[in-house]
């Protein structure tokens, strides 16, 4: 049941996606081109995303537990780090570049176009690398 949940939720986000048009790079290009034919629907697609979250959040956190599973996940990490500043930089650099965030990227994979094959396959080399400086920089316990 949980899986299918996660599986239905993904499949909703996914049809949002494809109905606001973020998995056109065309709008997400046209959204950082400031000085050019600024088109400013994702601010709203992004607003809308920051209202139902910060309510949602509000809500369900007042609960014990999720619904299908035993506790929340949050993150732990408080601080602002190099590794998350650098971390944020490429994907910034990356989506400003392509016009693809990830989600609405793996959307976009079902069109078929190279461009899009060619990011997804570049992200998971990224996630790749990642773990790789991980194993290398993480120090071993003693």
């Amino acid at each position: 049941m949980r899986y299918l949940s996660l599986l239905l939720l993904g499949v909703l986000f996914g049809i949002g996606l494809v109905v606001s048009g973020m998995a056109q790079p065309a709008k997400v290009v046209g959204f950082l081109d400031i000085f050019g034919a600024w088109d400013p629907s994702l601010a709203f697609v992004m607003g809308s995303a920051l209202f139902v979250t910060h309510f949602g959040f509000k809500l369900v956190l007042n609960k014990p537990s999720p619904i299908l599973s035993e506790g929340f996940q949050l993150p732990g990490a408080k601080h602002i780090d190099a590794r998350l500043v650098v971390g944020a930089s490429f994907f910034g650099i990356g989506w400003g570049l392509s016009g693809f965030c990830p989600g609405p990227a793996l959307v976009a994979l079902g069109s078929g176009h190279s461009e899009v094959i060619t990011f997804v396959g570049s992200m998971f080399v990224g996630f790749f690398i990642k773990d790789m400086l991980d194993l290398v920089m993480t120090p071993s316990p003693a």
